[in-house]
C-alpha cells in the first residue's frame, strides 16, 4: 500500500508545511534520506499551547502534540522529496520536551511522534530515537521533533 493511501486510510490529512522561524528550511534530502528540521507542533499556522510539560503542558497533552509534530515532520519530508510516496520509512526520531524540572515523562510524551510515523509507515516505521528533556524551546512550545526518513 502506498504511503498516500494509508494516510487515506487512516483519515490523517498532511498539514501545510510549516514556514521556518529563523534562517533554515523544514527539510533537506542527501544521499538516499531526508532530514527534517525540528518541527514545532503548528496547526493552523499557531502553536496550540505554550509552557513547560508538567508545569502548564499535561503529559497527555504534549502527547498530542509530539504527534502534530510528526505529521508536519512527514509533511515536510514529502515536499522537500517530491511526494508522500517518495519516502520509504523513519530512521531516527529526536524528540525534546520543555520539562518542568520534577517531570521525567518525555519518552511517554516523544511516544505520540513514534506511534503515529508507526501507523503510517507499518514495519517501516520502526525507529532510533532520543527523548530529551530541556529547559526551553523555541517560541515557548511545549515539543519539538525532528524526523530522518529513508527515501522509497
Amino acid at each position: 500500500m502506498s504511503i498516500a493511501a494509508r494516510l487515506n486510510e487512516l483519515a490523517i490529512v498532511l498539514p501545510e508545511v510549516a514556514a521556518p522561524v529563523a534562517a533554515y528550511v523544514p527539510a533537506v534530502v542527501h544521499a538516499g534520506l531526508v532530514y527534517t528540521s525540528g518541527q514545532l507542533p503548528f496547526a493552523g499556522g499557531a502553536l496550540p499551547a505554550t509552557g513547560k510539560v508538567g508545569a502548564e503542558v499535561t503529559a497527555e497533552d504534549a502527547k498530542g502534540y509530539a504527534r502534530t509534530c510528526a505529521l508536519n515532520a512527514v509533511a515536510a519530508a514529502a515536499a522537500a522529496a517530491g511526494g508522500v510516496d517518495k519516502l520509504g520509512g523513519v530512521l531516527r526520531v529526536g524528540g525534546f520536551v520543555a520539562s518542568d524540572p520534577a517531570f521525567s515523562g518525555q519518552p511517554g510524551v516523544i511516544n505520540g511522534a513514534s506511534e503515529v510515523l508507526g501507523e503510517i509507515f507499518g514495519d517501516a516505521g520502526l525507529h532510533a530515537r532520543a527523548a530529551v528533556g530541556v529547559a526551553v524551546l523555541p517560541l515557548d512550545s511545549p515539543v519539538e521533533v525532528e524526523v530522518t526518513f529513508i527515501l522509497a
